[in-house]
């Protein structure tokens, strides 16, 4: 019986890949600079890779949003398998992706149908709902480890997507957290279309995200950008008439 490459590859990573300290980020959600909701991640190692709790809450406006996400990692941050459930303006979503050596396989259920979309597989790819802080931190850790190369996202809408990254290096910011000075790096991911302004610290965490969709922001906790990396405010809108 012959054993995949890719199979054995996964298993030598595990084998002797150092054991991974517990990496956790607890942040705020602003909108036009004012908070709206809190969002939180947490991974820590396990007896064969990793394990990664993610949730999102906020309401801002029309919407109100919440996900909780539970993914099986490898040592290596490769995706083995993770569990998704959302819940939009009280409409109930849930997406499973199960990754091996030929394929990713992602399952969307909503409105009482279910949609299985098998998608190339990608060692290096990250599962990336709307507002995930923890993916997001996810892909500062690839881009830093793989030198922003082979970068992908898997987008868990519609019937479901896996999308490259690029990624751009901006020179360094200033900021501080807790109170204290930090340096600040800044990247910009594009991807199927979109930005987001990644701020990260010199262990290459993630710090903020300015968002794809307009006027969102992540924070961590007691971090501030310095300047901000966009005005505060909305734009003023247009004076109605009677």
């Amino acid at each position: 019986m012959r054993t995949h490459p890719m199979l054995l590859f996964v298993a030598l990573i595990a084998l002797f890949a150092p054991t991974v300290p517990a990496q956790s980020g607890a942040f705020q959600i602003a909108f036009h600079g004012k908070p709206v909701g809190e969002a939180k991640f947490h991974v820590s190692s396990t007896g064969q890779g990793r394990s990664s709790n993610t949730s999102v809450r906020f309401t801002a406006q029309t919407v109100t949003y919440a996900i909780s996400k539970t993914e099986q990692l490898s040592a290596a941050r490769q995706l083995l398998q993770a569990d998704l459930s959302a819940v939009v303006n009280g409409q109930a979503v849930h997406a499973t992706a199960i990754a091996d050596s030929a394929k990713i396989t992602l399952a969307i259920s909503a409105n009482g149908r279910t949609t299985t979309t098998p998608l190339d597989a990608r060692p290096w790819a990250v599962l990336l709902p709307d507002f995930d802080p923890g993916a997001l931190d996810a892909l500062l850790e690839l881009a830093a480890a793989h030198n922003g190369r082979d970068l992908w996202v898997i987008l868990p809408k519609q019937a479901g997507s896996i999308e490259p990254v690029q990624m751009a290096t901006y020179p360094d910011e200033k900021g501080t957290l807790n109170g204290k000075p930090i340096p600040v790096h800044h990247l910009v991911a594009s991807y199927a279309g979109a930005k987001t302004d990644l701020f990260s610290g010199p262990e290459n965490h993630l710090l903020q995200a300015e968002l794809p969709q307009p006027g969102f922001a992540l924070v961590r906790k007691g971090f501030v950008l310095k300047p901000p990396a966009k005005p505060l405010a909305p734009p003023d809108e247009p004076a109605t008439q009677n």
